[in-house]
């Protein structure tokens, strides 16, 4: 991604970030499962890719001959790295092993909305764009369409009430990613995307270690007994995931409002299960083509109020 921090970034690489993004997070839901199948426990598995993800950034950024040292930017990062990458993307991973995927990318389908409740400098804004806040209801409402039918078998089951506390937990994900996000945005950066990027996710990484020490995932692991389909879920997270997924995201909060940027949450699900029927063979039902249209059309929503501001402001320039 450029290092430009405007809001006059080119049209063209914000479109390629927001479809990287829309893309790419779209699968990781399914390559995370994939890994820890393969034999990666869930905090080792978060280590690791960071880690490694962080240092290819860094390298790539030394070669560049980029400042890599900025305490301010350095600090800012950190705790935007533990935010987003150890406490939210940790609570995903550690509740995929209990929550159905469906839960999961409903609750993590909330992020637009904490992201306006969060954004306090810009609830003057927010609140005041009918065509957002109605794109936010509607996303979250077509994502609980989306997935309506695995959400009542899931209530319907015995243990509905045992999976309670993983639900509360992952909305505090949530928050704690909107929360990182928005004070990311806020707090500016002097350094690069590509540095910023490196330093979150090397800040998230090496708190992973400590964690899964103290929940044992070490005892008993041994390299040989993680099977390829683990290695090959790793690789995709470090570079689809992490490097590219996750650098067009820090970027795209630099240059486009966070509400914009947030509408990943909706997108998500819907590539989820496009490549579900694709690769996995899986069938959509009526209810799921309704949902998969709400979504559409939230994110549309959205959108509209930016895109009304930017058409005026070209008018107005024309003029």
């Amino acid at each position: 991604m450029p290092s430009t921090a405007t809001n006059t970034a080119s049209p063209l690489w914000v479109t390629i970030a927001f479809a990287t993004v829309y893309l790419v997070w779209g699968s990781t839901y399914f390559f995370i499962r994939f890994a820890m199948q393969g034999g990666f426990p869930p905090f080792l598995l978060g280590a690791v890719r960071f880690i490694i993800a962080g240092l290819i950034m860094m390298a790539w950024c030394v070669i560049k001959k980029e400042k890599l040292f900025n305490r301010r930017d350095m600090i800012t990062a950190a705790v935007t790295g533990v935010l987003l990458l150890f406490i939210a993307n940790g609570i995903v991973i550690w509740s995929e092993k209990t929550l159905p995927s469906a839960m999961v990318a409903i609750l993590a389908s909330s992020a637009p909305i904490w992201f306006v409740l969060l954004d306090k400098p810009h609830w003057g804004v927010n609140f005041r764009s009918t065509s957002t806040i109605t794109g936010l209801i509607m996303g979250f409402g077509g994502v609980m369409l989306l997935f309506s039918e695995q959400l009542s078998n899931l209530f319907k089951s015995a243990d509905a009430q045992s999976k309670l506390p993983w639900m509360l937990l992952l909305i505090f994900g949530t928050i704690s990613w909107s929360a990182g996000s928005i004070y990311s945005k806020n707090r500016g950066s002097a350094s690069s995307t590509s540095v910023s990027s490196a330093w979150q996710m090397l800040a998230a990484g090496f708190v992973y270690v400590p964690v899964s020490f103290l929940h044992g995932e070490y005892k008993g692991l041994h390299i040989q007994n993680i099977h390829a389909s683990g290695w090959m879920g790793l690789i995709y997270l470090i570079i689809f995931g992490s490097i590219a997924g996750f650098s067009a995201y820090v970027w795209l909060l630099q240059v486009r409002p966070a509400t914009q940027v947030s509408t990943y949450a909706y997108v998500n699900p819907v590539i989820a299960v496009i490549l579900g029927i694709f690769f996995g063979g899986e069938h959509i039902s009526i209810t799921q083509i309704g949902g998969l249209a709400v979504i559409l059309l939230s994110v549309l929503l959205i959108n509209l109020s930016k895109y009304r501001k930017e058409k005026k402001a070209v008018a107005l320039v024309v003029d």
